[in-house]
């Protein structure tokens, strides 16, 4: 085959054809955070925010009184609350756009500006997933050192099982029951995680009295656990005249104890899996997520992205951790 010669073509004109830029921008960075989709929010009013946990006395079988028993000094027994609390940290996220940038025309946003502080946000949600979901012990800081907050592995204490299933190396508070979180876990031995690990770490929940909704996992530990064999036959109705469904993929465990989700987290330790009651876990905000319009001192604008939050683990014995598993 030939084109006729001297035929004009679109490698003849390639300073006056337009280009073909699209006006869609596509990124496929994750912004799921299922860690604060679950939990509640409170309002923080001091950089260390404090609550009060409590237990019950344990059940005997030796509460037997005498018929007309008379009670003169006798009195019972009651345990002291315990006082814990966690530091906020401050996270922040900076746009700086020139006047020249924000004027032009430009393809896939109308201002760059305000596309820049949409990316920001949505980073800085994902830098709270992390650290909200990390095992850092909190920092106290001072005028050189930043505060952190003390992840969710930091606080797993009471059910937190190493990798050799014992809780050696668990975290510890800052004083004794009470507190923060000072000192993270030690890691052990690297171990694949088991549904019988899964079945012991439900049941020391539930023996505490917790009642965990999710199990909360990255993604190879995700496909570990849809392997139980507990879990390994998985049927679905398929209308008649359709196509059957091939699932690979196991979303609901039922235990002995209830029923619980298994939630992939991109963001959180691979090498841990959390047992997770919503109900007892929350973040409180000293400075709620907001943008600051900063000073100008030249062609450009500055907004700083700030918000300052601190962990709230309401009582750690509602939680479990199973540490120290294989990410590969």
């Amino acid at each position: 085959m030939a084109i006729v010669t001297n035929t004009i073509t679109r490698y003849d004109y390639t300073k006056s054809v337009r280009e073909d830029l699209s006006d869609i921008i596509y990124n496929i960075s994750p912004v799921d955070v299922p860690f604060q989709s679950n939990i509640g929010r409170d309002k923080a009013s001091q950089t260390f925010t404090e609550w009060q946990t409590d237990t019950l006395a344990a059940a005997v079988t030796t509460n037997a009184q005498l018929e007309g028993d008379d009670i003169v000094s006798t009195t019972d027994t009651r345990a002291a609350t315990n006082r814990v609390g966690n530091y906020t940290q401050i996270s922040r996220k900076i746009v700086s756009v020139t006047g020249t940038l924000e004027a032009a025309n430009k393809a896939g946003m109308r201002s760059a500006k305000a596309y820049n502080l949409a990316k920001a946000a949505n980073e800085l949600k994902r830098d709270l997933e992390s650290t909200l979901t990390g095992t850092q012990a909190a920092v106290v800081g001072n005028n050189t050192v930043a505060r952190q907050t003390a992840g969710l592995g930091a606080w797993i204490i009471t059910n937190y099982i190493n990798g050799n299933n014992t809780a050696g190396g668990a975290p510890t508070m800052s004083s004794g029951s009470d507190g923060y979180p000072q000192t993270a876990a030690v890691a052990t031995t690297a171990r694949t995680a088991t549904e019988t690990v899964l079945k012991s770490a439900i049941s020391k929940v539930w023996t505490q009295g917790g009642s965990p909704d999710f199990a909360m996992t990255g993604p190879f530990n995700k496909t570990v656990i849809s392997a139980f064999s507990g879990i390994a036959t998985r049927f679905r109705d398929v209308p008649a005249g359709r196509q059957a469904q091939i699932i690979g993929a196991a979303d609901v465990y039922v235990s002995d104890f209830g029923t619980i989700s298994i939630v992939p987290n991109r963001f959180q330790p691979e090498t841990q899996i959390y047992l997770v009651d919503k109900s007892m876990a929350g973040v409180s905000y000293l400075r709620p997520f907001q943008s600051v319009p900063m000073a100008k001192t030249g062609d450009a604008d500055k907004t700083m992205l700030i918000v300052e939050y601190a962990l709230k683990v309401r009582n750690q014995r509602a939680f479990a951790n199973i540490s120290d598993c294989t990410t590969a």
